[in-house]
């Protein structure tokens, strides 16, 4: 197992323009990480030099780039628009390839206000599969995540609900859609992430480890201040065979002293479901 981090506290400050890309990169390192995500709302440019630049600055404090966030919207309304949406996809796994960044985070797209189940799923389907044969070109992997609202969206995930993603995922077998399983987003609508977790864990790439304070809202806390059953579901993954990338995505807004503990408390769940401990 590996670990490396998405900073959704800092994404204030990296917006801001408080912190920089590489100041993450040097925090990340700090926090004897091996990797670090990114969202692509935080690249400053697209450009060749700028992206092999960053992942310069990355490789030299002993840290990888290890998966980008993206925000596809492919269920939107406007057909014109979801055409743009399969354009864009297209471009951000060029720049995966540039940083060396293995994974892509994608997702289905916003609840859209008159959007049909049938349809949203539909146009779902097509868009988070319109991209996999360029990726893999790439060296790429799509991980489609099980997501509640993306950064500076309006709607919530269209397929948040845990039988509309399912659904999507029963659609997509054997297409080479890979899946970034979070940890708190399910409960986040009631349903069971270990119920959920167990129909699709063959396809997990990235765990996104995550917390939230109760069931039913969004309130992202420290790792192990909540109620994702974090430790069970490392089991059920561990017991499939993952032993892949762990991203921790830090979202308590407890400054930097919540990645301070959220760290060390995913190497000790990782460890307490029966996993090696990472660097050995």
């Amino acid at each position: 197992m590996k670990m490396s981090c998405l900073p959704v506290s800092l994404y204030p400050d990296l917006s801001a323009g408080t912190l920089k890309l590489p100041d993450w990169f040097a925090f990340a390192a700090e926090l004897g990480l091996d990797g670090a995500d990114l969202s692509v709302v935080h690249l400053l440019s697209t450009d060749s030099a700028y992206l092999r630049d960053l992942r310069t600055q990355a490789a030299d404090l002993g840290i990888g780039i290890v998966m980008v966030v993206t925000y596809a919207d492919f269920t939107h309304p406007d057909a014109a628009e979801r055409a743009r949406q399969v354009d864009m996809l297209r471009r951000y796994i060029d720049v995966c390839a540039e940083l060396g960044a293995p994974f892509a985070r994608v997702t289905a797209g916003q609840a859209h206000p008159g959007v049909g189940r049938a349809e949203g799923i539909e146009w779902a389907v097509a868009g988070l599969t319109s991209c996999l044969d360029y990726a893999a070109q790439a060296g790429v992997t799509l991980c489609y995540e099980n997501h509640t609202k993306g950064y500076a969206w309006t709607y919530f995930d269209f397929t948040q609900p845990a039988d509309i993603f399912l659904e999507v995922m029963e659609r997509t077998k054997g297409t080479g859609l890979r899946l970034l399983f979070d940890t708190a987003n399910t409960l986040a609508t009631n349903d069971d992430p270990i119920a959920v977790l167990e129909q699709v864990k063959d396809r997990v790439s990235v765990i996104h480890t995550n917390d939230i304070a109760r069931p039913g809202y969004y309130e992202p806390v420290v790792l192990g201040e909540g109620v994702a059953p974090i430790v069970p579901l490392y089991r059920i993954l561990r017991e499939a065979g993952f032993d892949g990338w762990i991203s921790v995505e830090e979202a308590s807004k407890q400054g930097k002293e919540g990645f301070r503990r959220a760290i060390p408390y995913a190497d000790q769940a990782w460890v307490a479901a029966g996993g090696t401990p990472r660097g050995r």
